[in-house]
């Protein structure tokens, strides 16, 4: 092969290699660094089945629960932010979109004193969304009232229900990633990396624990197999960022 030959084959194999190189790039999973700032969500999460719930510019995904509009206490923050000011009309939002099996992830951050919530499987059939849709609690564990009622109203429980197993929380004024996962009746509550919570909707077991909660006059609670993402408005500020979703496969387990 001639010197000319040697080098035009040697940079089709440069092109090549570096055009796969972009690929794998591109189809690799965002990572979110909490401890950075602002949105971190990138377009090509949508190569791995996400969906942008929220990319640090508006709220299209969502709507006021058993409404159109976003409430205006609910505003989109000059840092990229979803920031539950507590100014003006407030209420809780849901997502446009319901779903069924899904994995979540999000980041929030609350302020001294402060609770909120991450609501699932929402019903839009009652006055309230917790009537159906179970609670990832937000909570500042230091200072809210409510942590002294028991583990299964800290940070990352699954509200009123199952304890986190460990303090994964970082404290008011830092944020915290979340991640969700709900598969058929199987949920799973991630805090910072460390999974804490795990239980099985619809199960003997938690037909008894709704017996023994402030759930027990509420039949439709954690009984519906999709539904709406809600954040909840308790009154307290809350910021959220880099939410998203992906679904899983439906799978053929009922409620019962």
């Amino acid at each position: 092969m001639h010197t000319k030959e040697i080098q035009q084959a040697a940079m089709a194999f440069m092109v090549i290699g570096f055009l796969m190189m972009a690929t794998g790039c591109q189809n690799e999973t965002p990572q979110v660094d909490a401890a950075e700032g602002g949105n971190t969500m990138a377009q090509s999460e949508e190569n791995e089945g996400w969906q942008t719930l929220f990319d640090g510019t508006n709220t299209e995904r969502w709507r006021r629960y058993r409404g159109e509009a976003v409430p205006e206490a609910w505003v989109v923050a000059d840092d990229g932010t979803l920031f539950f000011s507590g100014e003006g009309e407030g209420g809780d939002i849901v997502t446009r979109e319901q779903y069924e099996n899904f994995e979540l992830e999000l980041e929030w951050k609350i302020s001294e004193g402060g609770n909120s919530g991450i609501m699932f499987r929402v019903s839009e059939d009652h006055d309230y969304p917790w009537r159906t849709g179970p609670e990832v609690q937000i909570l500042d564990d230091e200072r809210h009232p409510d942590a002294k009622e028991g583990p299964d109203r800290w940070a990352g429980a699954n509200y009123d229900m199952h304890p986190p197993s460990s303090a994964a929380v970082h404290p008011a004024g830092e944020w915290n990633q979340v991640r969700l996962v709900v598969d058929g009746a199987h949920v799973e509550h991630w805090l910072n990396g460390v999974q804490i919570v795990d239980y099985e909707l619809w199960s003997d077991a938690w037909k008894e624990l709704i017996a023994q909660s402030k759930w027990s006059e509420m039949p439709d609670y954690g009984m519906r197999r999709a539904g709406h993402i809600c954040l909840q408005d308790h009154g307290d500020l809350v910021w959220f960022r880099n939410i998203r979703i992906r679904r899983l496969p439906a799978s053929d387990e009922a409620a019962s």
